[in-house]
């Protein structure tokens, strides 16, 4: 089984990582070089897929999957433009991923639905929650207090053009749920607890999440009622916000998640990939196994420097140098790191399980303890949610 990831960034670190526990051959293609999600995988073509579509039609005849782990439009378009010429088997959806990829578009599904989202500004008061339209998870997302922040923030026109979504800051913690999809039929996976940092990043993902059974079956309903009006094909995840004993959706992505699949791996076993291979190889809807138990995990990002330790949203992995695996680091299970003993700074995602929630929380704190002790570093800092 050989696959091709193309983006070597976040999402191409969690489609490589993937792609390794199915026991596929992993090829990853960038236009960069020195990539994080190079050192994961078998094998490496920088390659640019918007200018060397010749090249890369030739590497795609050998593949089983091609999986897009990126989110750029040029990029996007090339890879499906090709695929349709040359029917490859490419796990996208363009037409979800119109409307998923605009913070507004989604917004005016959400209220077409009549779904439970937070209150918009200004019918809202202060603080309030702005975000870019056109970006992608938390990229430029910003807590505003009062007026005169927001308009040194950004112009009043600019607001008024609708380059921004602004909603009502609510208290809460925040989960996700990814689902999947073909030909009108819809099935949803584990929901994962997310924890984000100051500047709303993702910093950790927790599983089992905490809801209870109405909840979950709530959060289910909420994300097929919007997978079936986008007719969708393939994955979507949606987050939402527990305030006040209600979920709020907050945004919908019509691609590859980075962070939560993994979670959802190592606590249920399911795959997702192995889930795009059956929907976009196959043409099948996958049946899903019962879980009977699903295990605790504790997925995480951790910033080292000579005197620090710093629990830190997943920029910092797309920030890193190429990563490799690695088992039993510093007590973890499993870790994806640029750990290098030549280097005092160095970034590492922690994966880590345990029989109970009270095991995987002692382990935690175990493997947080042992890598300050070993280091020698004074300062800690991002262990709570934000």
């Amino acid at each position: 089984m050989r696959v091709a990831v193309v983006g070597g960034k976040l999402q191409g670190v969690e489609a490589v990582y993937l792609g390794l526990q199915a026991g596929w051959e992993v090829l990853l293609i960038d236009r960069a070089k020195d990539v994080p999600a190079r050192g994961l995988a078998h094998s490496f073509i920088q390659l640019d897929v918007t200018k060397d579509t010749k090249n890369l039609s030739d590497i795609f005849k050998d593949m089983n999957l091609i999986i897009p782990a990126l989110e750029n439009y040029d990029a996007l378009k090339s890879l499906k433009d090709l695929a349709s010429k040359e029917q490859f088997p490419l796990a996208f959806d363009e037409t979800a991923y119109a409307v998923t990829s605009s913070k507004q578009k989604s917004d005016l599904l959400f209220n077409k639905l009549g779904l439970p989202v937070p209150q918009t500004w200004p019918d809202c008061g202060f603080p309030v929650i702005m975000k870019p339209s056109g970006l992608s998870g938390s990229q430029g997302v910003r807590k505003i207090n009062n007026k005169e922040e927001m308009v040194s923030i950004c112009p009043e026109e600019d607001i008024d053009i609708g380059n921004w979504v602004i909603q009502a800051f609510l208290e809460g913690p925040s989960f996700s749920l990814e689902v999947f999809g073909l030909n009108g039929n819809f099935r949803s996976l584990q929901p994962t607890i997310i924890e984000v940092d100051k500047i709303f990043d993702c910093k950790r993902v927790i599983a089992p999440a905490n809801l209870s059974e109405v909840l979950k079956n709530k959060f289910t309903e909420i994300a097929v009622t919007v997978a079936e009006n986008i007719n969708l094909k393939g994955i979507m995840d949606i987050e939402v916000i527990l305030h006040k004993n209600k979920l709020k959706v907050l945004e919908i992505d019509a691609r590859l998640p980075s962070q939560t699949p993994s979670v959802v791996f190592k606590s249920t076993g399911i795959n997702i990939l192995e889930l795009l291979y059956d929907i976009f190889n196959r043409g099948n809807i996958p049946v899903l196994p019962l879980i009977v138990n699903e295990k605790p995990v504790i997925y995480e990002h951790i910033r080292v420097s000579p005197d620090a330790l710093e629990v830190s949203g997943e920029h910092i992995i797309s920030e890193a140098r190429p990563l490799h695996y690695q088992m039993d680091f510093f007590g973890a299970d499993e870790a994806l790191t640029d750990f290098d003993p030549n280097h005092r700074n160095w970034v590492a995602t922690l994966i880590l399980t345990g029989r109970t929630k009270t095991d995987v929380i002692q382990k935690h704190h175990r493997v947080l303890e042992t890598i300050c002790g070993t280091f020698g570093l004074r300062d800690f800092s991002g262990l709570h949610p934000e």
